[in-house]
């Protein structure tokens, strides 16, 4: 629960932010100015970006959650069987253990898009956080039913 309020409240500041951004940019062309015109159309292109970038952000967010939903209602989220530090941090041998697992399970079955979530959990749990979300983008692509490259 957490995390969506942390999610939710960046995204509400950078929607914020865009808009600050976007009216700057159209003052800027309102001036008339050949270099105000330029720059303000610059400065439009920015927020344009940032909002297109929150938002296949955010769908991957809500697809990633309905599969975790899903895959809890079969019983088929991975169990945390990670051993932790003192103060709470995962134990990088016990991650890479889990790991080996979750890749030989994906490798046997490369059309699971079950095994390619549990596989992105253990990405994420060993701190390779591009491969997690390349993994979790061929899990919901299969989901989805579509295939792609990893």
């Amino acid at each position: 629960m957490r995390a969506k309020i942390t999610y939710l409240v960046t995204a509400a500041v950078l929607v914020f932010y865009f808009v600050l951004v976007g009216s700057r940019g159209v003052m800027l062309i309102q001036s008339g100015t050949p270099i105000t015109v330029t720059f303000g159309v610059a400065v439009l292109i920015l927020p344009v970006i940032g909002l297109w970038f929150l938002w296949k952000n955010t769908q991957f967010v809500r697809k990633a959650n309905q599969l975790a939903a899903e895959l809890d209602a079969q019983g088929g989220l991975p169990v945390d069987e990670l051993r932790r530090t003192p103060d709470g941090r995962i134990d990088r041998d016990s991650a890479d253990e889990v790991f080996g697992r979750r890749k030989a399970e994906t490798e046997a079955s490369p059309d699971d898009w079950r095994c390619w979530f549990r596989l992105a959990v253990a990405y994420h749990d060993a701190r390779d956080t591009p491969r997690a979300r390349k993994a979790m983008q061929r899990a919901i692509a299969l989901h989805e039913g579509r295939t792609i490259e990893v």
